[in-house]
């Protein structure tokens, strides 16, 4: 078990372990700036390794005959501590990485040392490792016995000394300081503490008391969680759980992911080994723990840096574009180990599981799939949607059918916010498309749009204004959501001080094409939809006008046309759906050298 796991460096000469979690270079700034890819398309890495855990059997099914293992061991499905060795091994990628940034340098070889904190890394002396935090970590804590172990440092058990943690059980993460070689690790441990610090109140969140530090180390003193991790209960269960089982997981996952995202919070590595058990007992609540990876946003911010494990990462991270969607990806990745016993993802290297990721579908036709229930298999596919924009949020999942209750409140999910905002800059041409889109939502949709509606506390008009989205958040706010900015939504929804919206247009306001596109009904939907558009919003309309409406140019004039009715010079269902849809333009992405 453990609490809380440092990053590592590779071994540059070995093909990475997919089991790993991964870094593959950041782009966050100067210091962060991205990685040529390698010359099998993808960045080069660095890992975490395992922690020290009893082995265990697979429960994963393996695609290869009997007998042949491309895993290190069959023991853990985890992180291994080593490579797997073949005897031809492919070329490391960091290899290619080295020579790139030889070049990019002007060096004839690069320093040798992890990649990519090696590059313009400062002396070690240089560096400023005091972080402020209190001295007398001894005087206030009593170490006990080491429970987990990663490259940085180690987690181990403690109690308190005096004060409100006396005689209580603690867990505490030490991370070394001599392995904080780079300005990038030491702001990375700055994060981490900070993200603790600031996200609270949330009872699956792991509970934060205090961050410490001597000459030698840090140490973040957090609640201790002696239930086990959630990888170890799938593998005692022999990889597999019951529906109604999984729900008990699900539904405590999505509920701390759902309070990261409206806080700001992406995670970035949401595995089962990040969730721990509070005790051993089998009702026992889960904790999230782990935030070394993860990273405040701002809700229409996009982040580069590829992190995560391999086996849970989204394909937009690797594309090195992505949001919060990330972790919902990772969910459904969880969930469907928790309901076949597999990974929906595999491939004997890295690489191999990225292409995965990226090409492959999901099986959802061998056993056990056929005797799950279509709820839970389209729940799933829902979360694997290799479009982001299509994916449900956290808190849409808590109202989909497959784990609908009533009774449970629904957080408040910050994709409204941005759908209203977007709606507020609309043209009135494309707000009566999306009014129509509205009228034809389905009872699914509704359910969620309630509850978002009603966590707004509309006027007793019924109506909403900017002041019930500010309050709405300030409810919910903690020391995160000020970090992150989460509150700079609300300038850029500054239209609605002037007017008021009933549950209807906030319907329309509220609902997003690319979700209602996923759903098996869309074309039932949009044709019901086209009629209301009709009726109440489709007129006359130019090539020119509705090139405006897209921001296009003259060049996309000849796809417009069959956009639009010759006979009467409205848009027709084609160009309803299209206009609806959008146009994303994407700057061209680099291809490897």
């Amino acid at each position: 078990m453990g609490q809380c796991y440092g990053k590592t460096n590779p071994t540059a000469e070995n093909d990475h372990d997919p089991n790993t979690t991964t870094i593959i270079s950041s782009a966050g700034d100067a210091a962060r700036s991205p990685a040529p890819s390698a010359a099998n398309g993808f960045p080069s890495v660095k890992s975490t390794p395992a922690r020290n855990s009893s082995t265990h059997p697979s429960p994963w099914p393996s695609p290869y005959p009997h007998g042949v293992n491309p895993s290190p061991s069959p023991a853990r499905a985890s992180t291994p501590r080593r490579f797997f060795r073949r005897p031809f091994p492919p070329p490391s990628p960091a290899k290619h990485i080295r020579a790139s940034l030889a070049k990019r340098l002007g060096q004839a070889k690069p320093k040798e040392g992890p990649i990519p904190e090696d590059r313009g890394a400062e002396p070690e002396q240089a560096l400023d490792k005091s972080f402020g935090y209190s001295k007398s970590f001894g005087a206030k804590y009593e170490l006990g016995k080491e429970v987990g172990r990663g490259h940085f440092g180690h987690t181990c058990s403690a109690r308190g000394k005096k004060g409100e943690l006396k005689d209580q059980p603690l867990a505490v993460k030490i991370i070394s300081k001599a392995k904080m070689t780079t300005a990038i690790a030491i702001e990375d441990v700055r994060r981490e503490v900070k993200l603790l610090k600031a996200l609270s109140g949330h009872k699956h969140l792991v509970r934060f008391y205090d961050a410490c530090e001597d000459a030698n180390n840090v140490y973040i003193v957090m609640e201790l969680c002696e239930g086990g991790e959630l990888l170890d209960r799938i593998l005692s269960r022999g990889g597999r759980y019951t529906e109604e089982d999984a729900k008990v997981i699900i539904l405590q996952i999505l509920s701390v992911v759902a309070f990261c995202h409206v806080q700001g919070v992406v995670h970035r590595d949401l595995k089962p080994e990040n969730f721990l058990f509070t005790s051993r007992s089998e009702d026992a609540d889960m904790k999230l723990i782990d935030f070394g990876l993860s990273d405040f946003i701002r809700p229409d911010e996009r982040l580069n840096d590829i992190v995560g494990s391999a086996y849970y990462v989204a394909p937009e991270v690797l594309h090195r574009s992505y949001s919060v969607e990330a972790d919902i990806w990772s969910i459904g990745v969880i969930t469907y180990i928790l309901l076949c016993g597999s990974r929906p993802f595999w491939a004997r290297t890295e690489s191999g599981i990225f292409r995965a990721v990226l090409r492959a579908d999901p099986n959802f036709d061998d056993l056990p799939w056929p005797s799950v229930t279509p709820e839970a298999k389209d729940f799933v596919k829902r979360l694997l949607n290799k479009d982001y924009r299509k994916r449900m949020t956290a808190a849409q999942a808590l109202t989909h059918p497959w784990l609908r209750d009533d009774s449970r409140p629904i957080p408040l999910d910050i994709l409204i916010y941005k759908l209203v905002k977007s709606y507020l800059h609309a043209t009135p041409f494309k707000r009566a498309a999306v009014k129509a889109l509205s009228k034809a939502l389905t009872e699914e949709q509704l359910v969620y749009l309630r509850a978002q509606f009603r966590l707004l506390e509309p006027n007793r008009d019924g109506h909403i204004s900017l002041d019930n989205f500010k309050m709405a958040l300030a409810r919910h706010a903690t020391d995160a959501m000020r970090e992150s900015r989460v509150l700079d939504i609300i300038h850029m929804m500054e239209p609605l001080a002037y007017r008021k919206m009933d549950f209807e247009e906030f319907c329309a306001a509220a609902t997003s094409t690319y979700q209602l596109e996923a759903l098996d009904r869309w074309e039932d939907i949009a044709s019901a939809a086209f009629e209301h558009f009709e009726r109440e919003g489709n007129r006359v309309i130019s090539i020119e006008e509705l090139a405006r409406e897209l921001n296009l140019g003259p060049s996309a004039y000849s796809i417009l046309r069959d956009w639009i009715r010759s006979s009467d010079g409205k848009l027709n269902l084609l160009g309803y759906t299209k206009f609806l849809h959008g146009v994303t333009l994407r700057s061209p992405v680099p291809r490897p050298r």
